[in-house]
This record gives C-alpha cells, sequence and structure tokens, in this order.
C-alpha cells in the first residue's frame, strides 16, 4: 500500500495528464510520461503513447455536457496506473521513480499556460489592476496590488 504523500503525487500526475492533453503542452508531456512509464522498454513506452493518444482523444471527442465526467474518469484511470507502477517496484527503484515524477510534473507546473472560457479573464502570475477615471475590482489571487492612478501632469490633458 502507498504512502498518502504517493498516493496524492500519483493523483497529481493523473491530473497532470489530463489537463495537458489538447494544449500546446501535450507532445512534451505526452513523451515524458510514456518515457517515465516505460522506463527503458521501447515496447511498453509505445503501449503508454497509444493509451496516452486515446485519452487525448477521449477528451476531445467527449461533447459539452460529459466532457467533466471523461476528465474525472480519466484522471482516475492515469492515477490508478501511476498507483499500480509505484506499487510494482522495489523501495529503491521506487525512491527514483518518484523523484522522476515529481520532476515531470515540475517541469510541467512551470510550463503551464493560463486560459480563459467566453468572457473570463485567467491570469497566471502577478496582476495589476489601475482605474482611469473610474473605479476597479478584483478577485484574490496571489499577488494582487490596485492603485489609484496618478494625476495627469500638464502634457497629459
Amino acid at each position: 500500500m502507498l504512502s498518502e504523500a504517493m498516493t496524492a503525487l500519483a493523483a497529481a500526475g493523473g491530473t497532470a495528464v489530463v489537463q495537458a492533453a489538447g494544449t500546446d503542452a501535450w507532445t512534451g508531456v505526452r513523451q515524458q510520461v510514456a518515457r517515465w512509464f516505460g522506463r527503458g522498454n521501447p515496447q511498453r513506452e509505445q503501449a503508454e503513447l497509444e493509451r496516452l493518444d486515446q485519452t487525448a482523444g477521449q477528451l476531445e471527442a467527449a461533447g459539452p455536457a460529459e466532457v467533466e465526467r471523461v476528465r474525472i474518469r480519466q484522471e482516475a484511470a492515469w492515477q490508478g496506473r501511476i498507483e499500480v507502477l509505484l506499487e510494482s517496484l522495489e523501495v529503491i527503484e521506487r525512491a527514483r521513480i518518484v523523484d522522476e515524477l515529481r520532476s515531470l510534473l515540475a517541469q510541467q507546473t512551470s510550463h503551464r499556460s493560463v486560459s480563459a472560457g467566453q468572457s473570463g479573464l485567467a491570469v497566471g502570475g502577478n496582476v495589476s489592476v489601475q482605474a482611469d477615471h473610474g473605479s476597479a475590482a478584483a478577485v484574490t489571487m496571489g499577488d494582487v496590488s490596485l492603485g489609484n492612478p496618478s494625476q495627469p501632469g500638464p502634457h497629459q490633458d
């Protein structure tokens, strides 16, 4: 049985796979995940590439009413696959593989792009909101700073 930390790591791995599917990051994530699962075995790596493609295809084919259900199912499936792999390894090899997975997830997190749906606003990083002849509002989201605009100088009238 896996520790809570490893179970959480497996869940993060499942989520990362599904979140990357259909994005610009997919090609890189797909290769890294397949290589991680393959552990040097080209046949195993190829089988994982096929599974990853099936995941992306199912997510792409899902209609608006079912996309959330498909996403949750795929995240759980990948979490389960990661857990099975981790459970099958000896302690020393498991530690190495866990480190590799953490590194893979850290890489993906640092390259993740931000997006929002129609009429939405998504921000990656810090936000600075300023008002000009009016007011502004912001939702708390990390380092957010609100400031009043400076008074216009004579050259700005």
